[in-house]
């Protein structure tokens, strides 16, 4: 499913945008503030996090395109697609506002990144739920295409240590991330729910509710 961010930033650039995919049903929503207080509160945990402690990038649903290309086809905003190839693409990254034709000027960033996931909770979880996660296609807001210079600005960092450089996408941003820990049941830290609930009072009180994903700590 297209981010609604990247429709909503491509409408203010005044690009056109090409179906990808069918809309689904929007979700509840409810207040912001509400869901980031319904998270557990706890100190991180990143001793023991290496990144191959969490899969790369497979096909899980089976259709023959691993997640980058899954990625890429529902988030073009035009191009034709033949199999997991998109011809004549084009893309806009939510962070900064690049656009780009060619793909690999972009990478695919996990919303809350994996060593943040892992000291929030992600090393409770069995193997196949950090592959799940890493490779989170049930939830539109959980892995984004942007380009790759703002994904590598950003790095490991939460929101506290690095905000999208556009302003008017900080509201968004924060609420992903929210949206992103309560769908994986991860925890906050003190500092960066202060962070949170900060930004979030310049911001609409309400937000969708993002549907929960299945974890499984080990045993």
């Amino acid at each position: 499913m297209r981010s609604p961010v990247v429709v909503a930033l491509a409408t203010a650039l005044g690009l056109s945008l090409t179906p990808a995919v069918p809309a689904l049903a929007a979700a509840d929503r409810t207040s912001a503030l509400r869901l980031l207080n319904s998270l557990p509160v706890a100190n991180e945990r990143p001793a023991g996090y290496v990144r191959d402690l969490f899969a790369d990038w497979l096909d899980r649903d089976g259709n023959g395109c691993d997640t980058r290309q899954d990625v890429l086809i529902a988030e073009r905003l035009a191009g034709r697609v033949a199999g997991c190839v998109v011809t004549g693409g084009r893309w806009i990254s939510s962070y900064d506002g690049v656009v780009t034709k060619s793909p690999t000027r972009f990478d695919i960033d996990h919303r809350v990144p994996l060593e943040e996931a892992w000291a929030s909770g992600a090393w409770r979880w069995t193997h196949s739920t950090r592959d799940r996660y890493s490779n989170d296609l049930g939830y539109s807001q959980s892995l984004v295409a942007v380009s790759a210079s703002s994904n590598r600005s950003k790095g490991d960092r939460e929101p506290g240590e690095w905000m999208p450089p556009l302003r008017t996408q900080r509201c968004a941003y924060v609420k992903q991330w929210i949206a992103v820990k309560f769908r994986w049941r991860l925890a906050v830290d003190a500092r960066e729910k202060s962070t949170l609930t900060r930004y979030l009072s310049g911001c609409d009180p309400l937000m969708s509710v993002p549907p929960r994903a299945v974890v499984h700590a080990r045993a």
